[in-house]
């Protein structure tokens, strides 16, 4: 989730998004991302029931993803050289300016995108590239549908509803990332190691609420001590 805000305040701001039209651009997100996780979501299902071994690649699915969260955290998305936007800006139309809340405008009689429509594009590609990190990483907690779904639909929701509350915080808690990227591989080697031994529920939970707290607990610290060297 950290992660996915960090992204989406770099996105708005590469593209100088007002503040009035996010809004609705995190909306269409929201609405493209809930139907996009429930089709991995069945995918992912289904496959499992098919074929076992899956959750190891599953599992291996999530630990990179950890490995690559913790590697680049402290890297921001190169937007300029990203291909997906190469591609859309080399077949689609597009206006220089905004246009309102719209993502399609009439210029001499074609039909063109407005950055509002690019910013968007982005937005959903991102968000597939989050699913494909947390989608794996519940399966290695359960395996209901329902449970996997709605607890992906909470956390689409609460992003997008408590993006202009934490959009402004979420670059001071700077062990954040490290915290959740252990908390990937974590979840990883649960997945492997359960087909072995089985790990107690109350062991996981108290290892990612550690792993979380501490990593906040840090950032904290640090955030003091960066405040009173400015100080002094």
């Amino acid at each position: 989730m950290t992660e996915g805000l960090v992204v989406f305040v770099v996105i708005f701001a590469h593209f100088q998004v007002p503040k009035e039209h996010q809004h609705r651009v995190l909306l269409w997100g929201v609405a493209g991302a809930l139907v996009m996780r429930a089709l991995m979501i069945l995918a992912g299902i289904a496959l499992l029931n098919a074929v076992d071994w899956v959750i190891y690649v599953f599992a291996l699915i999530v630990i990179a993803s950890g490995v690559r969260l913790l590697i680049k955290r402290d890297e921001d998305p190169d937007l300029e050289q990203n291909r997906l936007l190469k591609l859309v800006r080399r077949f689609l139309p597009m206006t220089r300016s905004y246009d309102g809340r719209r993502f399609f405008v009439r210029r001499d009689g074609a039909r063109c995108a407005t950055p509002l429509l690019l910013t968007l594009i982005l937005i959903e590609a991102s968000d597939l590239v989050f699913a494909l990190d947390s989608i794996p990483a519940i399966f290695g907690v359960t395996r209901d549908p329902f449970l996997i779904y709605t607890s992906n639909a909470f956390a689409v929701l609460g992003l997008r509803a408590l993006y202009f509350a934490v959009a402004g915080m979420v670059r001071r808690f700077d062990y954040l990332d490290v915290g959740l990227s252990l908390v990937l591989i974590l979840i990883g080697l649960k997945m492997i190691a359960e087909g072995f031994i089985e790990i107690p529920i109350w062991l996981m939970l108290s290892s990612v609420v550690g792993l979380i707290g501490g990593a906040v607990l840090l950032s904290l610290a640090k955030e003091r001590r960066r405040s009173r060297e400015s100080v002094a």
